[in-house]
C-alpha cells in the first residue's frame, strides 16, 4: 500500500497502551496501524479492536521483550506462572525441515540485540535448575547446552534466557545433588525401623564398573520405598578389602551402619567381602540374630546363574534349530511347503515360528517352545529336502529340548512372579523358591545322563542360595497373615522328610529370638516397665485412708496386678500365630495388613516392617531376562566419576518424589 500521502492521526484519544508500539495513520477512509518496531501494517479502524496488534506485539521479532508482559491476558498470565516445566514432544511433524543456516543466522541476530533482563520477569537462577532438572530427569547429555540446534530453540522461545555452557550446567546439577542428598538424609533419620541395603553393579567401559548402593525400606506410612545412596567408580585394580571398605565407608557416610538390618548381593559375590562387613557391624552389635539375617543373595541373579547352565547345555541343539527355522523363512515357497506340512500335523496353532534374541533368554524359551510344536513338520520336511535340513536335531536332541524347555518354562514363570512388582515384598518369594527346590530334586532323578547332570550343577548353585537365605524366606513368609507357620508345615517334610519336624523347631527358634530382640528396643516394653514400676510405688496411696504401709487393701493392689499381668501375658507372637489364617484373595495387600493391625501386635509389627522391606531381588523386569550386565548410559559414561554419582543418585531421588 502506498502511504506516501498517508496522515498521522492525533493518538491522544487512544487509550489502549498498544498504541505505545503503534502509529494510527489515516489515509483517504482507511485507518492502518504501524508498528513502530518492524513497520508492519495492520488495519487500525476502530471496529477491529486491538487485540491482533497485541498478538503481533507478542511474536514481533523486532521488538525487544521489556514489558511483553503487558501484552497478555490475565488468564494467559497465570498459566504463564504455574508452566515449571515444559514436556517436549520428540516426534517431530514429517514436514518441518530444520535450514541450519537460517538459524545460525537468526542467532548472530540474536547476539546483536541488546536485552534489558534487570526488568524482565524472568528468573534466570531458576530457570538454569530446571533445565540442569531436565537433563537429570530425562538422562540428557550435558553437552546438550552447547549444540547449535538447542541455542537457537532457546533464544526463540525465551530470548533473555542467558544460554549457559556445559561447565554451568555440571555445577548445576551438583548443587541439585547436594540440595536432594540433604533431603534423603533428613528421611533416613525418621524412619521408624530399619533399612536394607542392596549392591549392585554397572558396566561403564570394558575395564571399568560402577558399584551402586541401594536403600530399601518401609516408611511410616507402610510404603516400601528405596533410594540409591552412591555410585561408586572400581577400578579393576580394587582388592575385596577395598570393596569392604568402600561398602562401609557409603553406610557410615549417611549415617546407617547402626539402621542396618540386612545387605543383598549377587549370588556370585565374594563371601570374603561379606564375611567382612558384618565383621565390622557385628563389633558394634548393629546385627539382629548375631548377623543371621545379614547376608542375603538375590533370587533373580541365581536364577539366571542357573539359566546359564541351561543355555551351555542347549548351545548346539539351539544353534541347530536357529538354522532349521532360518531355511524355512529363507524363501515364501518354503515356506509355503512348510505350511502346508505344519497343517496336516498340527492341530491349528496360533505360534509362528521365530528367532530367538541371544541377549534375552526368555526369547530362547519361546523359540524352543514354538520349534517343539511345529517338530513333525520339520521332520517332514527333512524327507522332502534332505540337504538343506540336515541340521535338524536328533530324536534324541528333541526329546532333550522338550525336557530342558521344561525347565526354562519354570524359570520364566518364577521370574516373572517376582518382577511383575515393581517393589515385590519379602513374603512372596518362599512358595515360588520351594517349588523350585523340589522340582530340582525330581530333574536331579532323571535317568538320561545329560539332563540329571545339568540338574546336579543347578542344585549345588541353588543348595549355596538355600543356605543363606532360606531362614530369611521362612521369616517372611511366616509374617503373612494367610499363611504364618503353615507354610513351612507343607512345604518342609516334602524337601527334608523325617528332619523336618527338628528345622521347623530351629526356624520357630529363630523367629522367637527375633521377637525378643525387637521387644527389647520396643517403646513399648519400655511403657510396660514404667507402669509396672508406678503400679509397685503407689500401691499404698491409692485409697486416699490415711494408712501408710498399714493399708489393708495394698494385698488387693497386689492381686490386680498380678492377676492383670497374667491375663496379658501372651506375646503379640503368640496371639499371631494362634489367631486364624486370614483368606486368601488376589487383592491382599500384606501392607495395608501390617499397617491396620499396628495397634494389635506393636512389637511383632516392628519385625514386619524390617523383615518385608528386605529385597530378596533387585533386579528389575527390564533386566530380568537378560544375560549381560547392565550398561551405563552412554550420554554420561565419559563423565566425571563425581559428576555421574550426582547425576545417577539425583536422577533416582528426583523421580522417587515424581511417583508419590
Amino acid at each position: 500500500m502506498d502511504m506516501s500521502d498517508a496522515v498521522i492521526v492525533n493518538s491522544s484519544r487512544l487509550k489502549s497502551d498498544v498504541w505505545n508500539d503503534f502509529d494510527r495513520v489515516k489515509k483517504g477512509d482507511t485507518f492502518v496501524a504501524i508498528c513502530r518496531h518492524c513497520k508492519k501494517k495492520l488495519s487500525g479502524s476502530s471496529t477491529s479492536g486491538t487485540s491482533h496488534l497485541r498478538n503481533h506485539l507478542r511474536r514481533c521479532q523486532i521488538r525487544p521483550n521489556h514489558g511483553i508482559s503487558t501484552y497478555f491476558s490475565p488468564r494467559e498470565k497465570r498459566k504463564e506462572r504455574s508452566l515449571a516445566l515444559v514436556t517436549v514432544d520428540h516426534q517431530q511433524k514429517k514436514d518441518e525441515v530444520l535450514n541450519v543456516g537460517n538459524l545460525i543466522n537468526e542467532q548472530k541476530q540474536f547476539k546483536s540485540e541488546t536485552v534489558n533482563s534487570g526488568s524482565s520477569n524472568l528468573d534466570q537462577r531458576r530457570s538454569q535448575f530446571d533445565l540442569a532438572r531436565m537433563i537429570i530427569l530425562h538422562g540428557y547429555p550435558l553437552s546438550m547446552v552447547e549444540h547449535v540446534g538447542f541455542k537457537v530453540f532457546v533464544k526463540n522461545l525465551q530470548p533473555l534466557f542467558e544460554l549457559v555452557t556445559f561447565n554451568k550446567v555440571e555445577a548445576d546439577c551438583l548443587e541439585i545433588y547436594a540440595n536432594e542428598k540433604q533431603k534423603v538424609y533428613e528421611v533416613f533419620d525418621k524412619l521408624p525401623g530399619k533399612i536394607s541395603v542392596s549392591a549392585d553393579t554397572q558396566i561403564a567401559a570394558e575395564d571399568a564398573e560402577y558399584l551402586c548402593l541401594t536403600a530399601h525400606y518401609i516408611d511410616g506410612d507402610w510404603q516400601l520405598k528405596k533410594k540409591t545412596l552412591n555410585f561408586l567408580l572400581i577400578e579393576p585394580s580394587y582388592t575385596e578389602d577395598m570393596h569392604s571398605e568402600a561398602i562401609m565407608t557409603t553406610l557410615m557416610e549417611w549415617d546407617i551402619d547402626r539402621k542396618l538390618f540386612s545387605m543383598i548381593f549377587d549370588s556370585s559375590t565374594s563371601d570374603t567381602i561379606v564375611e567382612r562387613i558384618r565383621d565390622r557391624l557385628s563389633q558394634n552389635r548393629f546385627l539382629y540374630c548375631n548377623g543371621q539375617l545379614f547376608d542375603v543373595r538375590c533370587v533373580v541373579n541365581l536364577l539366571n546363574h542357573m539359566v546359564e547352565d541351561i543355555m551351555e547345555a542347549l548351545s548346539e541343539v539351539a544353534q541347530k534349530i536357529r538354522e532349521s527355522i532360518r531355511y524355512v523363512k529363507s524363501s515364501q515357497e518354503t515356506q509355503a511347503v512348510f505350511s502346508g506340512l505344519a497343517q496336516e500335523f498340527l492341530d491349528q496353532s496360533k505360534n509362528c515360528l521365530c528367532l530367538d534374541n541371544p541377549l534375552r533368554w526368555n526369547s530362547t524359551y519361546f523359540m524352543l517352545e514354538v520349534a517343539l510344536e511345529y517338530r513333525e513338520a520339520f521332520s517332514q520336511l527333512r524327507e522332502r529336502d534332505p540337504d538343506n535340513m540336515k541340521f535338524l536335531p536328533s530324536d534324541l536332541e528333541w526329546s532333550r529340548v522338550s525336557t530342558i524347555a521344561g525347565y526354562l518354562k519354570l524359570f520364566v514363570e518364577i521370574t516373572s512372579i517376582f518382577t511383575r512388582n515393581k517393589n515385590p515384598t519379602a513374603n512372596i518369594f518362599f512358595p515360588e523358591v520351594c517349588d523350585l527346590h523340589l522340582q530340582l530334586i525330581e530333574w536331579c532323578k532323571d535317568p538320561d545322563d545329560c539332563i540329571n547332570s545339568l540338574a546336579a550343577k543347578m542344585r549345588k548353585k541353588f543348595d549355596d542360595y538355600w543356605e543363606k537365605c532360606s531362614l530369611c524366606l521362612a521369616l517372611a513368609a511366616m509374617l503373612d497373615p494367610r499363611f504364618k507357620m503353615k507354610l513351612l508345615d507343607y512345604y518342609y517334610p516334602q524337601i527334608y522328610g523325617d528332619s523336618a519336624s527338628e528345622l521347623i523347631d530351629d526356624v520357630f527358634e529363630c523367629i522367637k529370638a527375633l521377637y525378643n530382640e525387637h521387644s527389647i528396643v520396643s517403646p513399648l516394653a519400655t511403657l510396660d516397665q514404667g507402669l509396672a514400676w508406678e503400679v509397685k510405688g503407689s500401691a499404698g496411696s491409692i485409697t486416699g485412708s490415711g494408712k501408710d504401709s498399714r493399708d489393708r487393701l495394698m494385698g488387693f493392689d497386689k492381686f490386680l496386678h498380678e492377676t492383670g499381668q497374667n491375663q496379658s501375658s501372651k506375646s503379640d507372637l503368640d496371639k499371631y500365630l494362634e489367631e486364624p489364617l486370614f483368606p486368601r484373595n488376589a487383592d491382599f495387600n500384606i501392607l495395608n495388613w501390617w499397617k491396620v493391625h499396628t495397634p494389635r501386635y506393636p512389637i511383632l509389627s516392628m519385625m514386619a516392617r524390617n523383615i518385608l522391606g528386605i529385597p530378596m531381588s533387585k533386579i528389575s523386569s527390564e533386566s530380568a531376562f537378560s544375560t549381560e550386565g547392565r550398561m551405563l548410559d552412554v550420554n554420561w559414561r565419559s563423565l566425571r566419576p563425581t559428576t555421574v554419582q550426582a547425576l545417577m543418585c539425583s536422577q533416582d531421588w528426583i523421580r522417587g518424589e515424581l511417583e508419590s
